[in-house]
């Protein structure tokens, strides 16, 4: 079979935190596919990047005090830790910052503008008065307009389910400033997906066998009348509005000044512009390499990011004159301990991290990940109980026990040196050797959970010769030399090709191996070369502990259940913020904190951010305070509830009025993080004027 040449990616992680376990998850189930067809004999060019650009990443760089630019360094500067823990080999990691992307993205748009699919349209959209910028819907926030629920985002409602667009929030607000949104005009540019001819191809490349049937009977829908989650139909693809407008941290549109490419249209050229990178840094034509018709060119990616890839990013590509993917690999969802969502705070999260640092060996989650894989849109569920047994029984007790068995007796024995094999082992040899081929074409298809088990199954024969043979016996009998040296090199040698099957998905372990064996690196038709008698191989060292059960517990342990050892060392922000400086009791006294029922509260007209609040504090009179909940509360809402309110703090002159206290409420150091504003509420029995001591 000829080599191939192949272009693979991941999906590009966004820059706005460190890897979780699902991406960790992709770039394992990636690594592994990469590393078969090397082994196969091909040619692969493997590159990743950070996402980096968009309105979360600004904001966030904001708060943080950092241009965009070195926040996106500072979260890229710990990806490192994460690839080489886990044994994931990307030959270049990028940014979408980089002049490769801007380039690359603002040329793909030249083209598709020439070719007539880009138009100009006059939208109307929020924009936040006191950040003077337009929002994003994920940062617009307000009641639900079909169950009501109140503060969910511009563009679903989490409660319903609901997809609305943000102008039909009821009372909507921005979620940056509380400030409430108006409505400005701004012209926008489309991708006009709808056109016809792209149409056209699309409903060609999504169905001719390129995508998973289940991924390809998804797409297909996308192109009929179909009825939304809020009961409206759709009809047909719709255009896509690839503009935002500044301040925005992106790349700019040629001849559009203060407009930049959305995110999602400069993402996944990402990809093309890691390459371009890689391949200049080699000194080669990235031309000339895009153009060659054998290459090949793969993406893996989550189910959530599917619209994406398999609607906007092959018609871009094909309309800006460039080649189109040959398949786009759509994995599922991971979840933990049988389908439960992961929760840092429930101790239900999988810290990549964290795995790493107990001291856990990463080939036991690349081989845990890998036995549930398949080339099928699935979801898979890490179940702890399931991970101990599995990697203890299949890697220790059936893989690793093997070379453990003989190794000894060829060293000690025989010099190191292999020994014949006879006939039975011979028969087991080509039994093995028979069926690599067939577990290797499972790898190449991404059935690893398939290829797994034909090898575990292949490891269980191997094992019953053990059994049968017993070298551990024929070592104390007279007369058994040869037959010892004939077992033990059967072993060897069956263990060789057992390695070699499991190479792509235990690479440090097979290293280890090699050096063990004294042999070059192993490749798949090193299955059909035995190594012969007298090859002399080294002296065996444990190749992998089993799972400790208290290491696994330590994974899974809840952050309120740390060690006192661990507690001590990690400072914790509870709210997101640190607890202040000790005071005395006698500081305490000095805040007098009352029952208040609130007897009236309205909005106050000129500002965004506070209400007014009539106060009943059982004092024969009542109190004015301001407070600055008007983006959590509606008025309405709050007349009648009994709160707690500073009784003795100054009174205040304020632009609206006099403010005669202070109305306790609670919030997240971090509005980003956990959005919401929550007024105190006594339970049930307090009255106005009671001292809160």
């Amino acid at each position: 079979m000829p080599a191939r040449k192949l272009f693979v990616t991941t999906a590009l992680p966004y820059a706005n935190g460190n890897f979780h376990i699902g991406h960790i998850m992709e770039y394992i189930q990636a690594d592994i596919w990469v590393r078969t067809q090397r082994l196969l004999g091909h040619e692969v060019n493997f590159v990743g990047a950070d996402d980096t650009h968009g309105a979360p990443i600004m904001i966030a760089a904001e708060k943080a005090g950092k241009t965009p630019q070195q926040f996106v360094a500072d979260i890229a500067a710990g990806r490192k830790q994460y690839l080489d823990g886990f044994h994931i080999q990307f030959d270049n990691w990028h940014s979408t910052d980089a002049p490769e992307n801007h380039e690359l993205a603002q040329q793909i748009y030249l083209d598709l503008k020439a070719n007539g699919l880009i138009e100009t349209r006059t939208i109307e959209q929020f924009f936040d008065p006191e950040k003077n910028m337009f929002l994003p819907d994920r940062f617009i926030k307000g009641e639900c307009p079909r169950c009501h629920a109140k503060d969910q985002y511009g563009d679903n409602c989490e409660n319903c389910g609901a997809v609305y667009a943000p102008t039909d929030l009821i009372e909507p607000y921005s979620a940056l400033s509380g400030a409430k949104p108006v409505l400005k005009s701004s012209d926008h540019f489309f991708f006009k997906l709808s056109d016809p001819r792209c149409v056209a191809f699309l409903e060609d490349w999504t169905q001719d066998g390129r995508l998973q049937p289940e991924v390809a009977n998804k797409v297909k829908e996308w192109f009929s009348v179909r009825t939304n989650p809020d009961g409206t139909t759709s009809e047909g693809l719709g255009d896509w509005d690839i503009s935002r407008d500044a301040p925005y941290f992106g790349i700019e549109i040629p001849g559009a000044p203060g407009k930049y490419f959305y995110v999602w249209l400069d993402a996944p050229i990402g990809y093309l512009a890691s390459l371009k990178n890689l391949l200049a840094r080699r000194g080669e034509d990235y031309a000339a390499y895009m153009a060659d018709p054998q290459l090949e060119q793969y993406h893996f990616i989550g189910k959530d990011i599917v619209t994406f890839h398999t609607l906007f990013w092959p018609a871009m590509l094909k309309f800006s004159g460039r080649k189109v993917p040959n398949s786009v690999f759509v994995h599922g969802f991971l979840t933990v301990n049988n389908g439960e969502k992961m929760s840092k705070s429930r101790g239900t999260g999988l810290d990549p991290l964290k795995y790493l640092s107990l001291g856990m060996n990463a080939e036991w989650l690349r081989y845990y990940l890998a036995a549930k894989l398949s080339a099928r849109n699935e979801d898979i569920d890490f179940n702890a109980d399931d991970f101990l047994a599995r990697v203890n029984s299949d890697l220790i007790g059936k893989y690793v026990n093997i070379a453990s068995r003989a190794a000894g007796f060829i060293s000690k024995r025989f010099g190191g040196a292999l020994g014949e094999v006879s006939a039975d082992g011979d028969a087991l040899l080509e039994h093995l050797r028979a069926a690599a081929p067939a577990i290797v074409e499972l790898l190449a298809e991404r059935e690893y959970g398939k290829a797994l088990r034909e090898t575990m199954l292949l490891a269980d024969r191997v094992n019953e010769y053990v059994d049968q043979n017993k070298p551990w016996e024929l070592a104390k009998q007279d007369g058994m030399e040869a037959r010892l040296h004939d077992v033990c090199t059967t072993c060897i040698e069956a263990f060789r090709i057992l390695t070699i099957l499991l190479k792509p998905v235990l690479p440090a372990l097979a290293a280890q191996v090699e050096g063990f064996l004294q042999v070059a690196p192993l490749r798949f038709d090193s299955a059909q070369q035995p190594l012969g008698a007298g090859h002399r191989i080294g002296t065996y060292q444990h190749l992998m502990q089993r799972v400790d059960l208290k290491q696994l517990e330590a994974l899974f342990e809840p952050p309120a259940q740390q060690s006192q050892a661990q507690a001590a060392t990690e400072v914790v922000a509870p709210g997101g913020e640190d607890i202040a400086p000790v005071i005395t009791i006698d500081d305490f006294a000095k805040v007098d904190l009352r029952i208040a029922r609130i007897v009236q509260c309205e909005r106050v007209e000129g500002s965004t951010k506070l209400l007014r609040l009539t106060l009943d504090v059982g004092e024969g009179r009542t109190r004015n305070v301001f407070s600055g909940i008007a983006s959590a509360y509606q008025p309405e809402d709050l007349v009648g509830k009994h709160t707690v309110m500073v009784a003795n703090l100054a009174p205040r002159k304020m632009k609206f009025g006099i403010s005669e206290g202070m109305v306790l409420a609670a919030s997240h150091a971090d509005e980003k993080q956990q959005p919401g504003i929550y007024v105190l509420e006594p339970v049930a029995g307090a009255q106005p004027g009671m001292r809160v001591r």
